[in-house]
């Protein structure tokens, strides 16, 4: 598969996340009309710790890549609050250090994603599509492409709406402009990794977030981003259920796969097992 670095054919796994600028959009994907549609395993796990399900991930990953799992799986979960730092994290975008993080209640991971740092809490949708791009179409930068695609489509469902921002991974929202001068905010963030082109790691979309955490660290990076969520976007809260419903329709729709909910217990074998 690519390697992050070179793009060239390797064993080696890659990570993408907002260090990766590209500015090719997500091209459709049709899958052939003789096979039958494969499925999308939707999986709401409700609020759990970061770790935990930081580990399933990985062990159903490792199920997908042997084909013990059969369909793409997409996990859908809220965490206490957590700081994580991908692969390519400068230090010095963590403004707080970890004795003050923990002062306050907000764990702190560094783990294989790509990206810079960035928090996950309550509020927050995190998704962590585990897909095998062997399924669909051998590019990185193409399934970063359709993961922010099924973002927009998730905000436009709520009357939001969203965009890239060239040169950046995530979705963005308009805040103003003035002449020619465009002032955005992030509302998704983006880090991935895979190996043998499965997929794992994936996005956060700020619901009702409390945006404050972010001032605990440079958000992706990125200097001087200015964060939002669904509710300050709206001027009112709405329920994570409904943006959980609208998050599994537009990855079926992108990825052109069924939409089947399965209960988190027919993961538990892969998360024993690992």
């Amino acid at each position: 598969m690519p390697d992050a670095e070179s793009g060239v054919a390797g064993g080696e796994p890659a990570s993408f996340g907002s260090e990766q600028p590209d500015s090719r959009g997500a091209d459709s994907f049709t899958p052939n009309p003789s096979t039958p549609v494969p499925e999308l395993w939707i999986v709401r796990l409700g609020t759990v710790p970061y770790y935990e399900v930081l580990e399933l991930q990985r062990s159903v990953a490792k199920a997908r890549i042997t084909g013990e799992v059969s369909h793409d799986v997409l996990l859908l979960v809220e965490h206490p609050p957590v700081v994580t730092l991908g692969r390519k994290s400068k230090r010095a975008n963590l403004i707080s250090s970890a004795e003050v993080l923990r002062a306050e209640g907000v764990e702190l991971f560094e783990v294989e994603r790509g990206g810079d740092v960035t928090f996950h809490g309550p509020g927050q949708l995190v998704g962590y599509p585990i897909v095998d791009l062997k399924r669909h179409k051998l590019d990185l930068h193409w399934y970063l492409r359709c993961v922010e695609d099924a973002l927009v489509r998730v905000l436009e469902d709520f009357g939001i709406a969203g965009q890239r921002s060239a040169g950046y991974t995530g979705v963005w929202t308009r805040a103003s402009s003035e002449g020619n001068e465009v002032a955005l905010r992030k509302i998704a963030s983006i880090g991935v990794h895979a190996r043998d082109w499965v997929t794992w790691h994936g996005f956060a979309l700020n619901v009702t977030t409390d945006l404050s955490y972010f001032d605990l660290i440079v958000p992706c990076g990125i200097q001087d981003v200015e964060m939002t969520s669904i509710a300050r976007e709206l001027g009112r809260k709405v329920g994570m259920a409904a943006v959980e419903d609208a998050v599994s329709r537009a990855f079926c729709e992108v990825f052109s796969l069924l939409p089947r909910s399965v209960d988190s217990s027919a993961l538990a074998v892969y998360a024993s097992t690992s």
